[in-house]
């Protein structure tokens, strides 16, 4: 491995890391889940990605390359929607208090299944 593509792939994984530092931190600072969950699902992604593909690229292996690249493509495109499946339900549950302030989604998302019960 040369000089420049290890720098890289150390590189790589220290922003990564970094990203994911953020990403713990935001779970331990904000007070509203909502706010939790967007830490996580953002800075968690980018983090995670970023730290497999300099894993990836340290292996110097294709197929390990190749690994790395589905990983991280799952990863772009699971982490954020289960994040907003998961957001969307805790705000129609109304179980959660949220954090003081105006609601801009009042009204603005219903259920869309209804629960039925027992005559």
């Amino acid at each position: 491995m040369s000089l420049a593509l290890f720098i890289l792939a150390l590189a790589l994984k220290i922003v990564g890391m970094m990203f994911l530092f953020a990403a713990a931190l935001g779970l331990l600072r904000f007070k509203d889940p909502l706010q939790r969950m967007h830490a996580s699902t953002k800075a968690g992604t980018v983090g995670a990605g970023l730290t497999v593909a300099g894993a990836a690229l340290a292996s110097g292996d294709g197929l390990t390359l190749a690994i790395g690249a589905l990983t991280v493509l799952f990863l772009v495109f699971t982490v954020p929607v289960a994040g907003h499946v998961l957001g969307r339900a805790i705000h129609l549950s109304g179980k959660v208090q949220l954090a003081p302030g105006k609601d801009a989604l009042d009204g603005a998302m219903r259920p869309r299944a209804t629960v039925r019960t027992q005559d």
